[in-house]
């Protein structure tokens, strides 16, 4: 649990602040790969899905999406929505927008506050879990498990309404607590549809092992140094890691070294020289032929696709 964790980073953060009153549509079109958070600061909406489903939020409430995807935030269930972007929006600061939208002759009473957060969502060398998790999470349901994550809603909701020296920084910092918050309460209520491995996780043997894994990807690990580390024989190590996981301990070592070398490459914009080096690679040509093998492109094209992206933000 504790290196899933230290793996989660939230990284582009974009905030949004949209002052609003009834009746109004907000449509989200977040990329798949980006998660996105609301938090009702005041007033109340409806989370409306592509599908057509609907969620209503009081104030107060708060909804991640991990995987991202077009979404609405409407005040009614029916209401029709606008690309969010289409509305007028002034920057606050930093990476801080406002976007107003508040017909002519609505009573204050009907003014609804939303705070948002547009962010790239990375649990580094646990990246599948991602995919595992539910569409939306109510962070309402949560709150039972983790009480802190009450404050960390006020404050935000404060460093976006009035921003002082700082505040984008500060709600950065809060983001990544929220979101941690977030994934370890899911975690420990047992995570839905990742019930093996978390499992794995949770389980004294195979947890050390899992854990010397994201500890040293680097290493040239073998089955029995694995069975080892987990206190168990080789034959009991492998069967048990491989019904719980899903993979063979070589398989998931090859799949965490290629997710650690696709962060490294696409974000800290790492040498591929020194990425194979850290990974344990003899030479940088092996190291292509693993990276290629296991994601279907070469180093060298992500790194190319990556700078692409950023001149283009």
């Amino acid at each position: 649990m504790s290196e899933l964790l230290l793996g989660m980073r939230l990284e582009g953060v974009h905030y949004r602040r949209v002052a609003t009153r009834a009746p109004f549509g907000f449509r989200f079109e977040t990329p798949v790969g980006r998660a996105q958070f609301h938090f009702v600061a005041h007033g109340t909406a409806f989370l409306r899905y592509a599908d057509g489903q609907v969620l209503p939020l009081g104030c107060g409430d708060a909804i991640f999406l991990p995987r991202g995807g077009a979404h609405d935030l409407v005040s009614a269930a029916d209401e029709p929505s606008f690309d969010v972007e289409r509305f007028e929006t002034e920057t606050l600061c930093g990476n801080v927008d406002v976007t107003s939208a508040c017909p002519e002759g609505c009573p204050d009473g009907e003014r609804v506050l939303i705070f948002s957060a547009c962010m790239n969502f990375d649990l580094g060398g646990m990246r599948p879990l991602i995919a595992q998790m539910p569409e939306v999470m109510q962070v309402g349901t949560m709150l039972a498990r983790e009480p802190e994550i009450e404050p960390i809603l006020k404050a935000m909701e404060r460093e976006t309404c009035t921003p002082r020296v700082g505040s984008v920084g500060v709600m950065a910092r809060l983001a990544d607590v929220l979101a941690a918050s977030i994934v370890r309460a899911w975690v420990e209520c047992g995570g839905d549809k990742a019930v093996g491995w978390f499992e794995a996780l949770r389980d004294p043997r195979l947890g050390r092992a899992i854990g010397a894994l994201h500890r040293a990807p680097g290493r040239n690990w073998t089955v029995a140094e694995l069975a080892a580390e987990a206190g168990c024989s080789r034959s009991l190590f492998a069967e048990r890691f491989q019904s719980m996981t899903g993979l063979s301990p070589a398989r998931y070592l090859a799949e965490l070294r290629m997710r650690l070398a696709a962060q490294w490459i696409e974000h800290e914009r790492q040498p591929i020289d020194l990425v194979a080096r850290q990974l344990g690679y003899a030479s940088q040509a092996a190291f292509s032929r693993a990276f290629k093998r296991i994601t279907g492109q070469s180093p060298g094209m992500m790194r190319q696709a990556a700078g692409s992206q950023r001149a283009a933000e």
